[in-house]
């Protein structure tokens, strides 16, 4: 993927304190590189969030989106997977929505985020979606991730209580 333009989101824009304590009550730990090391374990390389197990990398110019979809990624994984990632989910299309989808929601969980920022840096990055933007898909075309997520009981269809999400 190309280099983000300037406007995405980035760890340095946020409280990282927040972001930790969000990542930490699904067993998450997020590990800060320095910023002219590799990421390590990053699917997509430049400065593209990477995922070793329970642990995140990113540096201060990783995109939040990338962040969080990593993170998505494990929440939404068994725990047999869970302790065997390394880099690549290998998710099929069905689970990388709900990855997707589980990303906008854990939006409103940041300050400074939400799921209308989130919209604005998926679109940015080039999420590609259907209805041509991720929150035509998000409301009216992503009911099969809404229900992926419900099956294994990690929110409900009303998408209302996110407090049933798996925690560490």
């Amino acid at each position: 993927m190309p280099t983000d333009p300037p406007g995405v989101l980035r760890l340095a824009d946020i409280d990282i304190t927040e972001l930790c304590q969000l990542l930490t009550r699904f067993g998450l730990q997020l590990n800060h590189c320095k910023d002219a090391d590799p990421i390590p374990y990053s699917y997509w390389g430049e400065e593209e969030a990477g995922r070793k197990g329970d642990r995140l990398y990113a540096r201060s110019d990783t995109p939040i989106h990338s962040i969080l979809h990593e993170a998505c990624h494990y929440i939404c994984l068994d725990p047999a997977r869970r302790r065997s990632i390394d880099t690549d989910a290998g998710s099929d299309d069905a689970e990388e929505s709900a990855v997707c989808y589980l990303q906008v929601l854990l939006a409103d969980e940041i300050s400074g985020l939400g799921r209308e920022r989130m919209f604005i840096d998926m679109d940015t990055w080039g999420y590609s979606f259907r209805l041509g933007s991720s929150r035509a898909w998000f409301e009216h075309d992503a009911g099969d991730a809404l229900c992926w997520l419900a099956s294994r009981d990690l929110v409900d269809l009303r998408q209302q209580d996110l407090s049933r999400l798996k925690q560490a």
